[in-house]
This record gives C-alpha cells, sequence and structure tokens, in this order.
C-alpha cells in the first residue's frame, strides 16, 4: 500500500527523467490522470497514454528532452501538500514559481488547475507540487 501516491508518482517520473528515459509507467488515479493532462497541456511531457485494461489501469507518458542538448524539459518536480501537512492557499495568496516559468499545481473546489488558472478564477486550494 502507497500512502501516498502523488508523491510516487512525481518520484517515478523524477527518476526516469534523471536516468534519460523516453517513457515511464505509473498506475492509474483519476487524480494523477488530471495531473498528466496539466504536464502534457503546459509542454512538460510529450505525450500520454491512459491503459485501462486492468483493474487499475497505467499511465504511459513520454517524456520531452530538447532537440539540441538532450536536456530533459522538467528540471524540477516538488511535492508541497503532503499527508502529514496539507498546504492550503486561497487565490490571493497562490505561489508564483520562478517568477511565472514554472507552474504550481492546485487541486480546488473546481478541479486540479494550474496556480495561474486558479488565480484567474479566483479559487483556492490545496498546493499539490511546483514543476519547473
Amino acid at each position: 500500500m502507497n500512502t501516498d501516491p502523488i508523491a510516487d508518482y512525481l518520484t517515478r517520473v523524477r527518476n526516469a527523467v534523471s536516468a534519460g528515459h523516453r517513457v515511464v509507467e505509473i498506475p492509474s488515479s483519476n487524480l494523477k490522470k488530471e495531473i498528466t493532462k496539466i504536464l502534457f497541456d503546459q509542454g512538460y511531457i510529450l505525450s500520454y497514454k491512459f491503459d485501462d485494461s486492468s483493474v487499475q489501469g497505467t499511465i504511459k507518458i513520454a517524456l520531452k528532452y530538447t532537440k539540441d542538448t538532450k536536456e530533459p524539459v522538467i528540471k524540477k518536480l516538488q511535492r508541497i501538500s503532503k499527508p502529514g501537512l496539507r498546504k492550503y492557499a486561497s487565490s490571493s495568496e497562490l505561489p508564483r514559481i520562478l517568477n511565472g516559468l514554472g507552474i504550481a499545481i492546485i487541486s480546488t473546489s473546481h478541479g486540479v488547475m494550474t496556480g495561474k488558472q486558479a488565480k484567474k478564477e479566483n479559487v483556492g486550494g490545496e498546493v499539490l507540487c511546483y514543476v519547473y
């Protein structure tokens, strides 16, 4: 049993990036699917595929690297709100990551979204992680 599935998700992606892998496979959940969609929409991953053939299902993520230097696009994935210490922020307190170059992924009452979207919709929520 995994006590923090989001931290496991981020660790699997972080390890695959540091090892230079092209594809990483992760056990699926609805929250992980939403985080994957955000990473794709923001340009941090190349593509993704949801495979629901088994009971839990898996997410296959194709990682993105720069064309010339083969550097990974994802420099850092940082878990913020943990099961032992939840971090919440109102719409006025939402963090800016690297002066807007990174994203904060927020779980709100309107669904999972980036910090910029949450600020635009004027909703706060649980700060899940930072990506840059």
